[in-house]
């Protein structure tokens, strides 16, 4: 086969440092605006984002030429500089090191994307930790729960 073909679906999640609350309703629809294009920017398509005001989600289509750690390195350096720049009253916002990715299968994609759309709902019953921890449980993945 002389051509590449791919189609790699990512659900992102990842979190402020110290998971304090910086995203307020007023930054983040352009907070996700500008995340949506970093992604572009690196060859992808964002699909669904969404978040609260300690963590986002993100539903997006990744290029195979880019390792997922340096997306997310791009996505998250990008966005923190774009908010330091744009609204002085976030001098402190950082991004928590490291992230969570899980590969979605199309199948998949219209109920992850609704998983997503409905953060606002399901944090009305659990936190995030309790989320994270349910993620990392349905999609197999060993973690140290100190780090959660």
């Amino acid at each position: 086969m002389a051509g590449t073909y791919t189609k790699l679906y990512y659900h992102i999640v990842f979190s402020t440092k110290i998971r304090q609350r910086f995203i307020t309703e007023s930054i983040e629809e352009e907070l996700h605006k500008y995340i949506s294009g970093i992604i572009r920017g690196i060859e992808g398509s964002c699909i669904e984002i969404n978040g609260m005001p300690d963590h986002v989600h993100i539903l997006a289509i990744l290029p195979p030429k880019i390792a997922i750690s340096d997306a997310l390195r791009t996505i998250k350096a990008n966005s923190s500089k774009w908010l330091h720049e744009t609204n002085l009253t976030l001098s402190k916002f950082a991004w928590q090191d490291g992230y969570s990715a899980f590969t979605v299968s199309a199948s998949q994609v219209e109920l992850v994307r609704q998983y997503i759309r409905d953060q606002k709902a399901h944090h009305a019953e659990r936190d995030f930790k309790a989320e994270l921890l349910s993620l990392l449980e349905k999609h197999e993945v060993e973690y140290d729960e100190r780090y959660i």
